[in-house]
């Protein structure tokens, strides 16, 4: 392969993109197809900058570019990024940037209901922004619903178990050749 590819996993706070991204790295350990995984919620943790501050975006982006090279110089050419917002079309630009203006994007958009995401973060969540992190994920809900591009894929997650979830996300990659432990 001689471009590098991403697999974009968003979705609200609670819909699972953590644990999913993890599942589907083990699918395609199982498989053995090589791979990095960044949680992108990582990329861009500095205080202060305010969600769709400027200064978030900046050292976001420049993580991102710095930790793929690292991961590139290796071999590396896949990618899995979780990040809630991280499937919308602004995003493209930042991963032309940082993976080569080549780069295949895959976007996952997971969806949960308000009830699931709730009971979810209600068991996550133990700290003081519960409430914060639960009308910012209905808010965020809305938002991708409406601002994902159409080719994204949507993948329910109420009521799913994770490998299952995950192998749906594995076949919208195509990085692996027909195994029947991978048909979701």
């Amino acid at each position: 392969m001689d471009h590098a590819e991403v697999l974009l996993i968003g979705g609200r706070a609670g819909v699972g993109k953590t644990t999913v991204g993890w599942e589907v790295s083990a699918l395609l350990r199982s498989e053995a197809v090589a791979h990095a995984v960044i949680d992108g919620d990582f990329m861009g943790m500095v205080h202060p900058a305010p969600e769709g501050d400027p200064r978030r975006t900046e050292i976001t982006e420049r993580n991102l570019t710095a930790v793929w090279a690292n991961f590139a110089r290796l071999g590396y050419r896949r990618l899995i990024y979780t990040n809630t917002m991280s499937v919308l079309p602004e995003t493209a630009g930042m991963f032309e940037r940082a993976m080569g203006a080549t780069v295949g994007i895959t976007r996952v958009l997971l969806t949960a209901s308000d009830a699931t995401a709730r009971q979810r973060l209600v068991g996550r969540e133990l700290g003081s922004e519960l409430e914060q992190e639960l009308q910012g994920s209905a808010r965020k809900a809305r938002l991708l619903d409406q601002r994902a591009p159409a080719k994204t894929v949507r993948v329910v997650t109420d009521g799913r178990l994770v490998v299952d979830i995950a192998r749906e996300v594995v076949a919208a990659t195509g990085w692996t050749g027909p195994h029947p432990a991978l048909k979701p």
